[in-house]
C-alpha cells in the first residue's frame, strides 16, 4: 500500500493503527518531512518578511523567506512568493479558508499514461478529441498556445477519449488534467 518496501517500525506502526499510518505515509509523500520546520512555522505559518533556516541534512540549511502573496484566484488558489537562499521563487497553493468560485482543475496522475496533461501553463487554442474517439499513441488531442507558441499535445497510450476537460481558451497550469483516456 506504501508503493515500496516498509521499515519494522513503519509495518509496526500499520499494525497498530492501520488508517492513522495510511493517513501519515500518504501526507508524508505529498509534503514530505515536515518535522524539520520549526515548531512555529508548522503551526502557524509565516508572515511576510518572516525568514526561517531549515537544516534538511548535517551541513545543508536552507534559509527560507516569505515574501509576499497574490490575492485568491477564482479556483481558491494564491501564488505565493518567497525566497530560497536569496533565489526569488514562487508556487501556487490552495488557500483552504476560502471558497472557490470555480472548482479548481484537476491535475493528472505522475505515471498513468491513460492521464494527458498539460507539459507548461498556457491556453487552450484547439482541441480535438472527442469523447469515445480511438485514439493511437501520437495522435494529436489538442493543441495549446504559451508565450506566442503554439504546442501539440499527443496521446501517450493507445485507447478511447473517455473524458474531455480542456476547452479552447481555458487557461491551464502545468500537469494539469486535458483528457482522459480508457
Amino acid at each position: 500500500k506504501l508503493g515500496r518496501a516498509a521499515t519494522d517500525t513503519q509495518f509496526a506502526s500499520y499494525l497498530m493503527y492501520p488508517k492513522v499510518f495510511l493517513d501519515y505515509a500518504r501526507d508524508r509523500t505529498a509534503f514530505g518531512d515536515c518535522a524539520i520546520l520549526p515548531t512555529p512555522v508548522f503551526f502557524y505559518g509565516m508572515e511576510p518578511g518572516d525568514e526561517v533556516s531549515v537544516d534538511i541534512e548535517r551541513g545543508k540549511t536552507l534559509i527560507v523567506r516569505f515574501v509576499a502573496m497574490s490575492e485568491v484566484r477564482d479556483d481558491g488558489t494564491r501564488q505565493v512568493f518567497f525566497e530560497l537562499n536569496g533565489q526569488p521563487r514562487s508556487i501556487v497553493v490552495t488557500d483552504r479558508s476560502q471558497v472557490a468560485k470555480r472548482p479548481p482543475q484537476r491535475k493528472m496522475e505522475a505515471g498513468n499514461a491513460k492521464h494527458v496533461g498539460a507539459p507548461m501553463p498556457g491556453t487552450i487554442a484547439t482541441v480535438k478529441a472527442i469523447v469515445g474517439q480511438k485514439v493511437a499513441k501520437g495522435d494529436l488531442l489538442l493543441t495549446m498556445e504559451a508565450m506566442k507558441m503554439e504546442t501539440s499535445v499527443r496521446a501517450e497510450a493507445d485507447g478511447t477519449v473517455a473524458e474531455v476537460l480542456a476547452k479552447p481558451g481555458l487557461q491551464v497550469d502545468a500537469k494539469d488534467l486535458l483528457v482522459v483516456l480508457s
